[in-house]
């Protein structure tokens, strides 16, 4: 995976068919190229507080919101690489700093704070968001299929595509295999542009062409408002 640590750009996101993926994967080919790791497992280990505090303001849309998770391309073992993320949106732009580190010690970092190794700007800027929300702990494993596209013509557009998006609340290990309640439809894919200027003009008309506007939607949002509240309040009721 890429060795880029710090990202500052838009991330516009879509939901389509078949045939409309079909459509704009097409319509790409001039343009773009899959990147090199072809169709890969992404796996996520998302934290937050006893009280989800930070994907509860995520939903409410706010002008700043942030989250911290530890990502990883394929099923980790102790001492692979992993990433550690955190993951800030303020005005439309996402600003995303990460670390890269073997999955023990990220886990021992982030999980039971000890030292992560790591003396620079991005684990300093990770060491606050940890001690400023406390007992953060992991609360979800989402996993997709992804495909990811790179601009021919050496800008950073680039475009993925992400299916089988899945998440539970057992289990919570990148060490673990896939497996889940789905969140998207059948025949559905998640498509996010990402972008640090303008969406270039083929793109647009492609888009536009075939009625496919953008949507508002957070695969850890989603998993809370359809898996871990209707959960919380099923275990409320009956406690």
């Amino acid at each position: 995976m890429s060795d880029q640590s710090v990202f500052q750009r838009y991330e516009l996101k879509y939901i389509l068919t078949r045939k409309q993926k079909e459509i704009l994967t097409n319509a790409m080919m001039p343009y773009m190229a899959l990147d090199q790791y072809g169709r890969t497992t992404i796996r996520n280990l998302y934290f937050d507080t006893q009280n989800y505090r930070l994907v509860r303001r995520s939903i409410e849309r706010p002008a700043y919101k942030e989250k911290l998770r530890v990502r990883s391309y394929s099923q980790a073992a102790p001492q692979s690489r992993v990433f550690v993320e955190l993951k800030k949106k303020y005005d439309s732009v996402v600003y995303k700093r990460r670390l890269s580190l073997p999955e023990k010690c990220a886990m021992e970092w982030v999980q039971e704070g000890k030292p992560c190794g790591e003396d620079c700007q991005i684990s300093h800027e990770i060491d606050y968001f940890l001690s400023y929300y406390e007992s953060l702990h992991p609360t979800v494993f989402l996993s997709y299929e992804r495909e990811a596209y790179y601009a021919l013509d050496g800008s950073d557009f680039r475009v993925t595509f992400d299916e089988q998006i899945l998440c539970r609340q057992v289990q919570l290990s990148l060490e673990s295999d896939v497996w889940g309640t789905p969140l998207l439809g059948d025949g559905l894919t998640l498509m996010e542009i990402k972008c640090s200027g303008g969406i270039p003009l083929w793109m647009t008309h492609t888009l536009s062409r075939e009625h496919i506007f953008k949507t508002s939607y957070s695969k850890y949002g989603t998993a809370y408002q359809q898996v871990i509240y209707p959960h919380t309040k099923e275990a409320i009721s009956h406690a």
